[in-house]
């Protein structure tokens, strides 16, 4: 990617140099000569008007930029309030990344995070005499979800969105994964495990 600049860096250097020479008194005569006579123009108008004047518009405009900074500390316009999000809650959340879920695997994976933790504090609570860790699988004689919804849980809990990459072509389907199951399932499922 860097070469194809320096070649187009190069070529624009050779095709200036190239023109410099023939077009340098149209150069000449549209650029330099304006601006010269607009700098000579300027230098007149210095020399000709008296010192006085120049003296009278440097002590005004020290005093409009000193006045002008005393009012702005006097002086505060009232602001505009500003209008701040209110915070969302871990429903709303929710509800914005299931919005979201058809837009890309990120928010699907996401969304069976948040229940895979809610699966795993489901089994922590019942399993009381012992510590259970978070890398443990989600297993227990009494938790028996159907496949399709255990696979689901355990992706969002052990896996990751980067574990199932999306067809790299707009037009290509993408493979499917553990977490295209539908989300009214693994509800239902969690609610069915939660009764027991």
């Amino acid at each position: 990617m860097k070469n194809p600049r320096r070649f187009l860096i190069v070529g624009i250097i050779l095709l200036a140099a190239a023109l410099a020479f023939p077009l340098r008194n149209a150069v000449y005569e549209i650029v330099i000569v304006p601006i010269a006579y607009l700098i000579w123009s300027f230098y007149l108008l210095y020399r000709v008007t008296p010192q006085f004047v120049w003296w009278a518009l440097a002590f005004i405009f020290a005093v409009f930029t000193i006045g002008n900074s005393l009012l702005l500390e006097t002086y505060q316009p009232r602001k505009k309030p500003i209008k701040l999000k209110s915070p969302q809650g871990p429903v709303e959340t929710l509800t914005e990344w299931m919005k979201k879920a058809n837009s890309g695997i990120y928010f699907k994976w996401l969304i069976a995070n948040r229940l895979g933790k809610l699966a795993y504090q489901m089994l922590a609570q019942r399993e009381t005499h012992h510590v259970r860790s978070i890398f443990a699988p989600l297993t227990s004689p009494d938790w028996t979800p159907p496949k399709p919804v255990q696979d689901y849980l355990e992706v969002g809990l052990h896996g990751s969105f980067a574990d199932f990459p999306q067809a790299s072509a707009p037009w290509a389907k993408s493979a499917p994964t553990p977490l295209d199951c539908d989300l009214t399932e693994i509800v239902i499922a969690l609610e069915s495990q939660n009764i027991k």
